[in-house]
């Protein structure tokens, strides 16, 4: 459905757009805080900054109010994938219930109850701080924009309301009466297990938090080793180092400080365009009163939301990976993926033409072949680490955290005891086979979506033996 013409609309609409985070140019963010420049000890040393590292700082702190914790930050609080992301906060730990029921149909149920429990928490933490971070129980829609897209809808609302989810699936004008595109032909809604955030408001709110409960933070602080001591763990950074009790990694898709984990996580890079604010009158012509997520049920989907001061994002689409999990800020822009996301957002939205965005970004997302998050110990149990969300880590990477905590006291807990938990995704091949193969599976991706869904001989076989790459 979607094509790569340009519109006059869709080149004007870029060319004051700025390379920059929308949620980081907000001049309620806190200043640096300093580097780590001495040596130092602590009971727990969380390694990232982002969503899984404050929210095990501020767990950790919560139980133990008496153990000592540092937070090593290699750029800025927020600045990885925490502060670059959509800010859907799903309840979803399986990457979607489709993933989940494929993989573990025996504990769906279980992984439902943890994953609300989980969302619920986090508005309840939320609540208690006063964090205002533009939070709100909006729901999700996942759309059909391809006719066959419908039955794949309809298949979801049946299993997901076997399990008792309140889903609601709705016809092209039931649709378009929550969010009007010409391209919907329906949707389904799924009312509360999603909500929308400032992702990087959150982020301050949690170090802030965290502070407060006496946890030490330190930003531009990159780590470079770690080195089993025996009874610690020493965490080396260019100008200090702690000498650590227990360590946490949460460094997500930024290239792993322990060598194991390369094997089953790949960085792909999504792009994200953020628009000025609608006026009243483009505000009317598509609704979206209610806030909802949105998303449209392709292989290569797209992501969008409109924010409190009614601006939409729009994201998703390509998922562009680099030989040997390439990395770094040089693949951060993409003017070919920019410029067909504005393309296939005047297509979604004619009736914009004229609106223009205000920022672009891209960034790496930690992708494993599973689609969702996993855990693993180093250093006869003193490290733990949780990687691999896959691009739904703003509230799974709270439960990650919790399992994290439970790894490092060593204990057998409801989580740990989870299939999920114990076991690792299927690793990637080494290279080049794992270039090949990425770009096949991109390939195919793009050519299943071009066929009405059909998948050819190499995506059956990936789902045969349990592997993915997602757009």
């Amino acid at each position: 459905m979607f094509n790569d013409t340009q519109t006059d609309a869709s080149v004007r609409s870029l060319k004051g757009a700025r390379n920059e985070i929308f949620w980081l140019d907000d001049p309620g963010r806190p200043a640096a805080l300093p580097p780590l420049e001495t040596h130092t000890t602590a009971d727990l040393c969380v390694v990232g900054a982002g969503f899984s590292g404050l929210w095990t700082a501020v767990l950790a702190k919560e139980e133990h109010p008496d153990w000592s914790v540092v937070v090593l930050e290699g750029t800025r609080i927020a600045g990885g994938a925490t502060g670059r992301n959509g800010g859907f906060c799903s309840a979803s730990l399986t990457h979607g219930l489709a993933n989940g029921l494929s993989r573990w149909p025996t504990e769906i149920s279980t992984l439902l109850r943890l994953g609300n429990q989980n969302l619920d928490s986090i508005e309840d933490f939320i609540k208690q701080h006063g964090i205002d971070c533009e939070f709100i129980r909006s729901g999700d829609l996942a759309l059909a924009v391809e006719p066959y897209q419908l039955n794949a809808i309809q298949e979801a609302a049946a299993a997901g309301r076997a399990l008792g989810i309140d889903y609601h699936l709705l016809t092209s004008e039931q649709t378009r009466e929550r969010v009007d595109s010409t391209t919907y032909l329906g949707g389904l809604f799924d009312p509360s297990g999603t909500a929308m955030l400032n992702p990087a408001r959150l982020a301050w709110g949690l170090a802030k938090v965290a502070a407060e409960l006496g946890v030490v933070i330190h930003e531009h602080t990159p780590v470079i080793d770690l080195k089993d001591q025996g009874a610690s763990v020493s965490v080396f950074t260019r100008s200090g180092s702690v000498a650590a009790s227990r360590v946490a990694l949460a460094t997500n898709a930024y290239p792993p400080l322990l060598r194991r984990i390369s094997n089953y996580v790949v960085p792909v890079y999504d792009f994200v365009l953020m628009s000025q604010p609608l006026t009243t009158e483009q505000r009317a012509s598509v609704g979206w009163q209610g806030r909802e997520g949105l998303s449209d049920s392709g292989n290569q989907f797209h992501y969008y939301r409109i924010t409190e001061d009614g601006r939409i994002l729009w994201g998703g689409y390509d998922a562009v990976y680099h030989r040997s999990n390439g990395f770094g800020r040089q693949h951060e822009v993409d003017d070919e993926s920019f410029k067909r996301l504005a393309a296939h957002f005047f297509q979604t939205f004619p009736q914009l033409a004229g609106l223009e965005f205000s920022h672009l970004w891209g960034g790496a997302i930690d992708t494993c072949s599973r689609f969702s998050a996993f855990w693993g110990k180093a250093h006869g149990g003193k490290t733990a680490y949780v990687t691999g969300y896959t691009g739904l880590g703003v509230g799974s990477s709270r439960f990650g955290a919790e399992v994290m905590l439970d790894l490092l006291h060593d204990r057998q807990t409801e989580r740990t005891e989870l299939q999920m938990v114990k076991k690792k995704p299927k690793p990637f091949p080494q290279e080049p086979v794992r270039s090949i193969g990425i770009d096949w599976t991109t390939r195919s991706l793009k050519s299943a979506d071009r066929n009405g869904g059909r998948r050819n001989l190499w995506l059956r076989t990936l789902d045969r033996f349990g592997l993915g790459f997602d757009s």
